[in-house]
């Protein structure tokens, strides 16, 4: 038996010298090319992030508009007291403020606006002549003219500041009289009949288009 022993540990020895002894790294070595054959690349990854979607444009909120502020349109009464120490301008305009002297001194504000606002509508409408004077100064159209030509003024008194000032209001449009777009007017103690459009009637007169 102990021949036999020492025998077998003969020949592993001599198996030992010849071939050499099996190795840790040959077996870590051979799994490891057996794993990288056997397994597909890429197989276990992570897979790639997935991009971010584009942010998406905000359009700005567009800026509601802002309407300019209409400008108050100030009383007739202040108007008037503001122009009252003012002169005319012209030829023109003294012409439409005499009218406003000699037709309605004596009425209210507004019946002098709206006397003042038919002459220059006449003067505007292609109708009539195409001035103030042109058209006060027209053959039997206002009775106070004699000769084509007005009669004295008392240019100091309030009557005829009132008138200019009536006038300058007039041209610049800066009130709004009662008889919008008359062309006509007469006294109410007369009755001529008019086939014509009544608009307003505004103290002694009443007007038409």
């Amino acid at each position: 038996m102990i021949r036999l022993f020492r025998a077998a540990s003969v020949a592993a020895a001599a198996f030992v010298f010849v071939f050499g002894a099996p190795s840790l790294a040959w077996e870590l070595t051979g799994t490891s090319l057996t794993s990288e054959i056997s397994e597909p690349a890429g197989i276990g990854a992570p897979p790639p992030a997935a991009s971010a979607p584009p942010a998406a444009i905000v359009e700005p909120e567009p800026v509601p508009a802002v309407e300019p502020e209409k400008p108050v349109r100030r009383s007739l009464a202040e108007l008037v007291s503001e122009y009252a120490g003012t002169q005319t301008v012209d030829a023109q305009h003294e012409c439409l403020a005499g009218a406003v002297y000699f037709e309605a001194k004596g009425e209210p504000l507004q019946g002098q606006l709206s006397v003042a606002e038919v002459i220059l509508n006449r003067a505007r409408s292609g109708r009539f002549p195409a001035s103030a004077c042109a058209v006060v100064k027209q053959r039997g159209q206002f009775s106070f003219i004699r000769g084509g030509r007005f009669p004295a003024i008392a240019r100091g008194s309030l009557a005829w500041k009132r008138a200019v000032a009536i006038a300058h209001i007039a041209v610049q449009d800066l009130a709004d009289g009662p008889a919008p777009k008359a062309l006509f007017f007469h006294a109410k103690r007369v009755s001529p009949r008019w086939k014509l459009t009544r608009v307003a009637a505004v103290g002694n007169h009443i007007f038409y288009r």
